[in-house]
């Protein structure tokens, strides 16, 4: 471990809440680590490991310029890599290849304090290598990308709608609702499945039965009763965010 007692810790994700929550799970978890940069794209995290020496790289899979694993690959084995990723295919091939370890989106203290304690424990060894990881992730089928736009029904008629003008999805028992300024449709898409793919599209999910446009967040509240509320820009709907999801909005 380069730099004496205290780790050294990258953090790259383009997700300034994510970073943030990340950042203080960190402090609390692993007192004795440094965070000495974090970056937003992988090009950013690149040049910040060649000029800090991390002895750890908290890598978000999905980035701008250079995506974690091209970021993982050219560390080669300088850093021990822990990959964060809202995708469970590519945090269990992570594992089982022996990478140091992984962390799902969103963030669960538990999963986090797991990892510390391998950290903790493997940081006396020299980095993985992790040529056939990388090898194997980047070999899979890519995530879908977000659609331009949707193909929603009201009633006989279908309408195209362009995914800038959504301002919120919403899970109806077989459908899922699709709301704009202007008119509400539907589509048969699971709001699990649309989720995955629109969020590098600037949506969040926040609930198990919403995802909103960032873009159109005005607020998050809390009411008597301790339950986060959003209001949104230019619209009357009042959304809720489950716990699940709060550490979205930590910063807000």
């Amino acid at each position: 471990m380069r730099g004496g007692p205290a780790p050294r810790v990258l953090i790259a994700d383009d997700e300034p809440l994510l970073r943030a929550e990340l950042r203080e799970a960190l402090r609390q978890l692993w007192p004795e680590a440094a965070v000495v940069a974090e970056a937003a794209d992988g090009y950013e995290a690149l040049r910040l490991a060649r000029a800090c020496e991390p002895d750890v790289a908290f890598l978000d899979i999905r980035m701008p310029g250079l995506n974690g694993l091209e970021v993982a690959r050219a560390f080669a084995a300088r850093a021990h890599v822990v990959f964060v990723t809202a995708h469970q295919e590519h945090a269990v091939a992570a594992f089982d290849e022996g990478a140091v370890d992984y962390v799902l989106k969103p963030l669960e203290a538990s999963r986090v304090a797991r990892c510390v304690e391998r950290l903790r424990g493997r940081l006396s060894l020299p980095p993985p290598d992790l040529t056939r990881l990388m090898e194997r992730l980047q070999a899979a089928p890519a995530a879908p990308s977000a659609p331009a736009w949707l193909q929603a029904s009201v009633g006989a008629t279908i309408h195209f709608i362009d995914l800038a003008d959504v301002v919120y999805f919403s899970a109806e028992a077989k459908y899922v609702r699709v709301v704009t300024d202007k008119l509400e449709a539907h589509i048969r898409t699971p709001l699990k499945e649309l989720a995955e793919t629109l969020d590098s599209a600037g949506f969040w999910q926040i609930h198990r039965g919403h995802v909103v446009a960032v873009k159109r967040i005005a607020a998050a509240s809390r009411d008597a009763d301790g339950a986060l509320w959003l209001t949104l820009r230019g619209h009357a709907a009042r959304l809720p965010v489950s716990q699940r999801f709060q550490h979205r909005f930590k910063g807000m």
